[in-house]
């Protein structure tokens, strides 16, 4: 289970325990249970703070738990945390042991408050798979949650593990988090989401908050690539910059591999973002997170200050704004698609693949996305259909050509996807026209993935600065748009090739150009 590598270094992170912890498991005769208790023993052999028991109650076999010795602890695993949820582990450990968690002081008491005044509990329970990339900081940010407050409990449940609770709640996309028993939310939350959805004063807290800061010289919307650049390059120049963004990374979050970005042979995305927010931070950027912007709206007179205002109703303002606002997964638009989001509609195949073993799927889209996507699908489910509009397949050829090799693949191009069809609870199938004959075609599958590309973050930006047809902000060569002071980068402008590295480099150059402008105005 463990390897030599992994572990000596969780013997070394093992170290850093304050206090003792007790695993406590509850087991039954599956080969799960078996691993699990190797995974067990062999942790609790690395540390003399360790203690382990295998006569664990809890009715999900196999289960653990990690707390103080003889307290009920509210952490679980419901599953045998490796791949990309061995930091859920080591974090979950080191925390319950005393290690002291890298959030911010105001997090931790806010944490601490939840529940405080009315004796309310929260039992979470987040269903995830070992292969999701984004699942880690879901779970993290639950268990956290529970080390810190003895009224938050959570269990991280590995889907594989525990079919018949996937089958029975209907749960086709990773994470998938319930709260009290009834559902909570799905997809990739942070806890600063977390606590915004729990803690129904933060808004106002938020709002309170930001509303004490003083006018930046550059503020910058958006956490991605471009925003993060942007940021440094600003802060670089020795004056007040200021981000706010939902969340740092952008889509470098939902991106499993990145391995064109130069110097970067290769790494993952969440860390990536993770790297993007260190830089940001060591230039003492203010970071603003878990907010959204709501308008812009231009000085009252010319060359007087830009005020951005936020959906809690806190107004920020800047001499030079940059917008960096990104993009999101773009939708089909067809019947069924809104209706079956997360019941068989799904936008990741790495997260949400597993969840379709031996079952048929259907890919839309067929640029480099949608067939790296059928690709991986492939090697999981039974069959896959893949549907593109475009009479040809737009990806790289070396991806045309492994996709032409795998025997469980099927193409249809120059096709128009026209529904996405279910029994009411779930999806069911796809109903697609040949657009060169007319003929309609329903395809029986269990599960659709839409990779069609992405759509700018900018409808709140209307009426304000001009955009393309498309919704793209448009640019100079400088990344100026075509407000005074206002600065545009990344993959919501009209920037061609929309690429991590093109924005990043947008980013730089707008924080550049609007330092520039400052100088002279």
């Amino acid at each position: 289970m463990l390897d030599a590598n992994l572990e000596a270094q969780l013997k070394g992170y093992l170290t850093r325990l304050q206090r003792p912890i007790e695993l406590v498991a509850s087991l039954d005769d599956r080969a799960a249970s078996r691993e699990m208790r190797d995974l067990l023993e062999r942790i609790a052999s690395l540390s003399d703070k360790i203690a382990l028991r295998l006569d664990g109650d809890d009715a999900r076999r196999p289960s653990f738990s990690i707390g103080a010795p003889g307290q009920t602890s509210g952490l679980r695993f419901a599953a045998i945390p490796m791949g990309h949820e061995f930091t859920s582990l080591v974090l979950a450990l080191l925390q319950s042991g005393g290690h002291p968690p890298k959030v911010d002081d105001d997090t931790i008491e806010q944490i601490k408050a939840l529940g405080a005044d009315d004796g309310s509990e929260f039992v979470f329970e987040t269903y995830m798979s070992l292969t999701c990339h984004n699942c880690p900081d879901v779970v993290q940010a639950f268990n956290l949650m529970a080390v810190l407050n003895p009224r938050v409990r959570h269990v991280a449940i590995d889907g594989g593990l525990y079919k018949d609770e996937v089958e029975s709640r209907q749960i086709m996309a990773v994470p998938t988090v319930f709260l009290n028993g009834k559902p909570f939310g799905s997809g990739r939350m942070e806890i600063g989401e977390i606590l915004a959805k729990v803690d129904t004063g933060k808004a106002a807290r938020d709002a309170a908050q930001l509303a004490t800061r003083e006018p930046f010289d550059v503020l910058i919307v958006g956490g991605g690539p471009a925003g993060a650049a942007a940021a440094v390059y600003a802060a670089r120049k020795g004056i007040r910059t200021g981000l706010v963004a939902e969340r740092l990374g952008g889509q470098t979050l939902v991106t499993l591999g990145i391995e064109n970005y130069i110097s970067v042979l290769e790494t993952e995305g969440p860390k990536f973002a993770a790297a993007l927010e260190a830089h940001a931070r060591a230039y003492e950027v203010d970071l603003m997170t878990g907010q959204r912007v709501a308008a812009l709206e231009p000085p009252a007179e010319p060359g007087g200050r830009i005020k951005v205002v936020l959906e809690n109703g806190a107004e920020l303002q800047g001499r030079a704004v940059i917008l960096s606002p990104g993009a999101r997964w773009r939708t089909v638009d067809v019947p069924g698609e809104a209706e079956y989001r997360n019941k068989g509609v799904a936008y990741c195949p790495h997260c949400d693949g597993p969840l379709y073993k031996g079952k048929r799927v259907a890919v839309i889209g067929g640029g480099n996305s949608g067939v790296e996507a059928a690709i991986d699908l492939a090697g999981v489910v039974e069959h896959v259909t893949v549907i593109e509009f475009a009479e040809t397949l737009k990806a790289d050829a070396v991806l045309l050509k492994k996709l032409e090799s795998l025997p469980n693949v099927t193409v249809h191009a120059n096709a128009r996807t026209t529904e996405i069809t279910g029994d009411g609870q779930k999806v069911n199938g796809l109903r697609f026209t040949d657009r060169a004959s007319g003929e309609s075609h329903l395809v029986e599958l269990a599960g659709v993935f839409v990779q069609i590309g992405l759509v700018p973050n900018t409808e709140w930006l209307k009426g304000v600065v001009e955009l393309s047809r498309h919704g793209e902000i448009i640019i100079d060569a400088r990344g100026a748009t075509s407000l005074t002071g206002v600065f545009a980068a990344g993959d919501a402008t009209t920037v061609p090739f929309k690429q991590i590295v093109i924005a990043a480099g947008d980013g730089a150059k707008a924080a550049l150009a609007a330092f520039d402008y400052l100088v002279r105005s």
